[in-house]
């Protein structure tokens, strides 16, 4: 794999910048709550269509209006962080967030439920999602620095996977699907404590006098008119449409083919906790070789894994085996594409261009989560999805390719001091 070129010499003697552990952590946390409820919604499926008899196009639909409306809420506050401080954007995140599953948890009728657990849950998650938490670390640590940081930041997202599995079938089992989902909002009040060490917008932080000067629609053109920036948004559509099948329609899935339930739980849980350890290890990764050809491999392996589990005899064992070589892939793909996306244009909007490049990741979110739903219910199984997926991945890993890692071509532009 070809080695990455470095984005920065440091001159001689001059001793590493100090990580700011401050920042890393309190965004990582913030990144644990705000995807640890939302990868655990598949649990709750199940239970709330035996209470209100819905089906599960229904759900399926709501859940895929929470991937659309996290993506499209992704470049507003991605934009809005930029300019007015990203502290101030993971509050209204936990805010919002807490009083969605509130609402959720009342839910006995269809509109309510598309309201709550999906649109407003999806905006409470764009707004507090790896874009933002991943921006504000960009504008703290070196670019050496970056890809590591932002594989905490991932890693940490999968722990909340990891961690949300267990309690949000715990909680069903002992409290019933609605009040979880209150005890589950009331975690989520601690998002606006932890987002002030986030505050500050793209003037602030240790990078922001290396960066070019520009307005949002400048910023926008110049990455419209990228063709890197194009393959790079064309790849991620599918590591949308993918892992959001699998947290949706995985634990059902499980149920049809005759697992057992417990099964699902260890599933998701292993997807959460080898998620970690993917998504760190993309970030040491990326650092190192070729961005571009190592999300290249990832939808390859993952095409690989889906097509060997579908294929095989499928058992608690070979469910257990794919649950851990998915987490390994599941987010790893984070790190390396917003690390692209910073160094193809620099960090000031960062929030907003990264927030694009993640509403074609939830467009894919939303077809392969409605799409799990609908197919199941016109064809009676979710085959046809699963080899679209496959598919999809092969695509996905021929755009990327032809990726270019390197700065976009700006002329006679250079970075101006900051005011």
């Amino acid at each position: 794999m070809p080695t990455s070129a470095s984005p920065s010499v440091r001159p001689s003697g001059q001793r590493p910048a100090a990580m700011p552990w401050l920042i890393i952590v309190a965004g990582a946390l913030i990144a644990m709550l705000t995807f640890g409820p939302r990868s655990a919604m598949g649990f709750f499926q199940l239970p709330m269509l035996h209470d209100t008899g819905w089906d599960r196009s229904t759900f399926a639909l709501a859940m895929a209006i929470q991937n659309l409306a996290w993506g499209l809420g992704q470049p507003l506050f991605g934009a809005l962080a930029d300019k007015y401080g990203t502290g101030r954007v993971l509050t209204l995140s936990g805010l919002l967030y807490a009083c969605g599953l509130i609402l959720m948890s009342t839910a006995h009728s269809v509109p309510v439920l598309y309201l709550s657990g999906g649109v407003m849950v999806g905006l409470a998650v764009g707004a507090g999602s790896f874009g933002t938490i991943l921006s504000a670390f960009a504008r703290n640590v070196t670019p050496e620095q970056r890809s590591v940081a932002f594989g905490i930041g991932t890693a940490a997202g999968s722990a909340g996977m990891f961690l949300f599995a267990p309690l949000s079938q715990a909680l069903i089992s002992t409290y019933g699907w609605s009040d979880s989902l209150v005890y589950i909002a009331l975690l989520m009040l601690l998002v606006p404590v932890l987002a002030y060490p986030l505050r500050g917008n793209s003037s602030s932080g240790t990078q922001s006098q290396s960066e070019v000067k520009q307005t949002v629609g400048e910023a926008l053109r110049e990455a419209f008119g990228h063709q890197s920036y194009l393959l790079l948004t064309s790849g991620f559509f599918v590591c949308g449409f993918q892992v959001a099948f699998i947290t949706a329609h995985f634990p059902a899935y499980l149920g049809d083919i005759g697992i057992a339930p417990a099964y699902a739980v260890i599933a998701m849980a292993l997807i959460g906790f080898f998620n970690i350890i993917g998504s760190f290890g993309a970030g040491m990764i990326g650092q190192r070789y070729s961005k571009p050809y190592f999300l290249a491999y990832i939808y390859i392996a993952r095409s690989i894994a889906v097509t060997a589990f579908l294929l095989l005899p499928q058992t608690p064992v070979s469910v257990i085996v794919f649950a851990i070589v998915m987490g390994l892939l599941w987010l790893s793909t984070v790190p390396p594409t917003n690390g692209l996306v910073a160094i193809m244009f620099g960090t000031r909007h960062l929030g907003l261009l990264g927030g694009i490049v993640f509403l074609s990741h939830q467009v894919g979110s939303f077809l392969g989560v409605w799409m799990g739903g609908y197919l199941y219910d016109r064809f009676g199984s979710y085959d046809p999805v699963w080899w679209l997926g496959v598919a999809l991945g092969i695509f996905a890993a021929v755009v990327h390719w032809p990726i270019q890692e390197k700065p976009v071509d700006r002329g006679l532009l250079r970075p101006q001091p900051a005011e």
